[in-house]
Order: C-alpha cells, then structure tokens, then sequence
C-alpha cells in the first residue's frame, strides 16, 4: 500500500534567503533595464561638474595662500627673534667677562667679595634675589650684575616666544600641506572627468572657453578704457599686460597666476603691498558695496566666502584670473555673486 507523506515544509531560514534572494534579482533586472550600458555624463553635465570642482579647487587655493602668507611672516619673525636672542647672548657674555674680570682684579688686589662669589656661583640667575642689598658691592660692579639679570630676562622671554612661534609654524606647514592635497585632488578629480569626454568634446568646451574670454574684451573695448591716475590706475594697467596669462594655483606671477596672485602682483607693480590672500585683501581698504560707485583698478570680490577676486575694468566688468584651465581676461560680474569692492 502506497504511502501519501506530506512534502517537507521548507524551513523559515529558508524561505527568508529565498524570498530575499528574488527580490535582489528584481532589483537588480529593474537597474539593467533602466541603465544603458556604458553610459556616460554628457559634456554639459561633465562641464557643471568640473566648474563645480574649479571652484572647490579656488576655495582651497586661497586658504593655502593664507596658510603660505602665515608661514612665511612666522619664519620672518622667528629669524629676527633668534638673530636677537645670539646678539643678546653675545652681549650677555660679554657683560659676564667684563665681571669676571672685576672679579679676578680684586682677588689680586686682596679677596673678592663674598656677593661676588655668589653671582660667579654656578646660580647667577638667583644672585638678586638672594643679595640682601646692593650695597655689598660698589656701584660699578651693582650696575654690571643689574644688567646682566636684565639681559637674562630678555633672552628668556626671547626664547619663550620662539619655542612659541615655532610651534605654530609647525602647524601651519600641517595646514599647508593639507590644503595643497585638497586643492590637488580636486584638480585631479576634474582631469579625470574631463578625460571622459572625446577630442572633439574637448575642443568644443576650448572653444567656448575662448568664445568666453574675446566676447569679454570686446565688451570692455580696451580702446575707452582709462585706467585712471594714481596706484589704482597703475595696477590696472599692470594687470592688462597680464591679459592672456594662465591660471595657476598658488602663482602670483609673472607669468602665471591665481586670482589673488594677480590682484597682489598688480599692486606691487604700483609699489603698493597687499596681503596675497583674497579674503585678507578685502580688509587693504575701504569698502564699496554699490557697484555704481566702483571705480577702474578697485578689488572687486565675489561669493560668501570672499574666495575670488579681480579688478574692476568698468561697464560692469572685472580684469581676473578665473579658474585652472582659464587665462587673465575680462568678464561680466553678473557671472559670479558680486559682495563688495575695495578701495586702496
């Protein structure tokens, strides 16, 4: 007699993999359909992301030119602090041989004098502090232990901020290298998608680059430009020599340049000094919100965070360098969020 048993009930864990199992496949067909193999950004979605990184890379640039700025004032600073500290040292010597000898004048003569013997001790340092009065030893050798505990101070206060500075130089080439990496990576980051693009794509963004670059000098028409007198004037007409000069991050001339490498370049070409940092620039002077009151040669600056700057060139115009892959040139203002300009 046949047996009729039951088909096995398949375990819970089983029917969960299982269930699991079959919706991933779902998923995962729904994707295939959906996405066309090997597709690629188009070159406008491609150029938004590369503007998008540019800026990115420009953000970073001007905080690395401020930590490059701080850098080079601390090393300024901490050779004057230790040219000062082995002249003060010399003289701190000196001062010493000068008591030493005192000192060895009278022992031939009969005996130095007890608050001698503890200066010469092996704590100089302390030897006020545990003198009674100045009057154990005559006013010369008094004035020469005055001095030499003052010069002791000095140096001690001198190596104290030293040790200080040096610490926050140590900082700032972290900082340094670590805004460099960042700057790098983004322009690597835009390579790449850019490599996605064809030749052709290539050239057609060339192109529209330069399109860009003529339709804004043919705008500003260099023949009624009047760069006007003065420091303004002469760093205007510095930065128009500069017209056609590419973008490089970090270069402040003369021959490449990033926006606030211009600026500060054009400036010193008018014996002016500015700082080399967008966002410190636009503290060099006073401040003009209202664009209709700017003038040719004022610093014009842009977006929140103050990281671009050019010159302004009239008729709504600005004179910058604008971004890797870009040269010095004219360009509408309209393009970028105007904050304010600056008067130097």
């Amino acid at each position: 007699m046949a047996s009729h048993r039951r088909p096995k009930k398949p375990s819970r864990t089983r029917v969960t993999v299982l269930t699991t199992a079959a919706a991933a496949a779902v998923a995962i067909s729904a994707q295939a359909a959906n996405a066309a193999p090997g597709e690629k950004p188009s070159k406008d979605e491609v150029k938004s992301k590369v503007d998008a990184l540019y800026e990115q890379a420009e953000q970073a640039t001007e905080k690395y030119n401020g930590a490059k700025e701080k850098q080079e004032k601390l090393q300024k600073e901490i050779s004057t602090i230790q040219d000062n500290v082995a002249r003060g040292q010399q003289d701190l010597n000196k001062l010493r041989d000068a008591l030493g000898s005192m000192a060895a004048g009278q022992y031939r003569s009969g005996g130095i004098d007890p608050s001698l013997q503890l200066f010469l001790s092996s704590h100089p340092d302390e030897y006020l502090d545990k003198a009674a009065t100045l009057s154990q030893v005559s006013g010369q050798q008094a004035d020469s232990l005055k001095k030499i505990q003052d010069k002791q101070r000095r140096l001690a206060q001198q190596r104290a901020e030293a040790t200080g500075k040096l610490r926050d130089l140590a900082a700032t080439r972290t900082e340094l290298g670590r805004q460099k990496q960042q700057v790098q990576g983004k322009l690597a980051e835009a390579r790449q998608l850019l490599n996605t693009l064809t030749a052709q794509e290539k050239q057609q963004l060339a192109q529209a680059e330069q399109t860009r670059a003529t339709r804004g000098t043919e705008r500003v028409d260099l023949g009624n430009i009047t760069p006007g007198s003065g420091h303004a004037g002469a760093a205007f007409a510095a930065a128009q020599s500069k017209i056609g000069s590419p973008y490089q991050y970090a270069h402040n001339g003369p021959s490449t340049f990033d926006c606030s490498g211009l600026t500060s370049w054009a400036y010193a070409q008018a014996n002016i000094t500015i700082p080399r940092q967008s966002e410190a620039q636009a503290n060099a002077g006073q401040r003009i919100y209202s664009q209709s009151q700017l003038q040719i040669g004022d610093l014009v600056f842009f977006y929140g965070d103050l990281h671009h700057v050019g010159l302004y060139a009239g008729k709504g115009m600005v004179l910058h360098a604008p971004h890797t892959g870009a040269v010095v040139r004219y360009e509408s203002m309209s393009n970028m969020p105007y904050q304010f300009g600056v008067r130097i």
